[in-house]
This record gives structure tokens, C-alpha cells and sequence, in this order.
């Protein structure tokens, strides 16, 4: 596939990402009004989304897919950084904000966690990072003819299927309706 078609591709999703990266930018210039979890957490975003749009730039400059895929590579891994980071901040934040509930009303017991939220989150991230690197080591790899570029498309998507599969799953075994 031409590196023009991928930077348009590119452009359109980084673009249509706009509903999650314009709101992250909202909460770090916010600053101080936000938690520190929210905050890492919209770094974490912003990360991912200037990680794609320099990919974008980069499919447009460079000829070899060495530098798009290791542009890839490289932002994702303090976009992912980043957001473990938030979700240890959050986790420390409720279990502050549970304390300070239990003070104030010593009768009530604390209510009880649910971590779904999180194994899906760890989940989903573990499932999107593992994809993005098998994508970038593919592409790397400069494949050439059809069959080369169909798994070049395909692992990925099944490693990411997989992954929101097991999500599903847990969440419905945790929560039956």
C-alpha cells in the first residue's frame, strides 16, 4: 500500500480522534481543577493521538517503513507509561476519598470495589499495545505481495479481537443480566 494512502488514512482517523483528544487538552489546561489521575490520564491521550498524527507526517516524508513503525513504537510506550501511571494515581485517589467517607460516617461500611473497570482496561490496553507493536514489526518488515500484507492486516486485528473478546467475557461473568 503507497505511504500517501496510509497518510490519509492516517490524517482522517488522527482527525475524527478529535472527540478524545480535544477534551484531554481541556483537562490539562485545567490544571490544578483536575485530579492528578485525569490529568495523566489526558497526557496519555494526548500522547497516543500526537503519536498517530506524527506517524501521518511521517508516512508523507519518508519512503522506508522503518520511521513511521518506530515512530509508532515510540509513542506508545509513554502513552501506555502514562496511562498505568493514571490508573495507580486514580486507584490511590479512591481509596483516599474512601477514608475520608469513612471518617465522616464511621457507621456505614465502606462499599465494596469492583475492579471490573479495571481488568478491562488492562485488558484492552494490553490487547491495543500488542497489536500496535505486531503492526509496526510487520510493517517493518516491508511486505510485498498480497499474502504478506493480508497478515500484515490480520494479526493485528485477531490479536485485538482476541483481547476485546476476553474484556467481554469477564465483564459478562462479572456482571450477568
Amino acid at each position: 500500500m503507497a505511504h500517501p494512502v496510509l497518510a490519509l488514512a492516517t490524517a482522517a482517523v488522527t482527525a475524527a480522534g478529535c472527540v478524545w483528544y480535544l477534551p484531554a487538552l481541556a483537562d490539562l489546561r485545567a490544571g490544578a481543577d483536575r485530579p492528578v489521575s485525569r490529568r495523566m490520564r489526558a497526557a496519555s491521550c494526548v500522547t497516543a493521538w500526537a503519536t498517530a498524527a506524527t506517524v501521518g507526517v511521517l508516512l508523507l516524508t519518508t519512503n522506508p517503513w522503518t520511521w513511521p513503525a518506530a515512530a509508532a513504537a515510540t509513542g506508545t510506550l509513554p502513552a501506555l507509561a502514562l496511562l498505568i501511571s493514571s490508573a495507580l494515581h486514580h486507584s490511590r485517589e479512591t481509596r483516599e476519598a474512601a477514608t475520608h467517607w469513612t471518617d465522616l460516617a464511621p457507621t456505614q461500611p465502606p462499599p465494596t470495589s469492583d475492579r471490573t473497570r479495571y481488568v478491562v482496561a488492562a485488558l484492552l490496553t494490553t490487547g491495543l499495545t500488542t497489536a500496535t507493536v505486531i503492526g509496526a514489526l510487520r510493517l517493518a518488515e516491508n511486505p510485498d505481495t498480497p499474502t504478506a500484507w493480508l497478515t500484515t492486516i490480520t494479526t493485528p486485528a485477531a490479536i485485538l479481537t482476541l483481547f476485546i473478546t476476553l474484556a467481554a467475557t469477564h465483564t459478562h461473568h462479572r456482571h450477568p443480566h
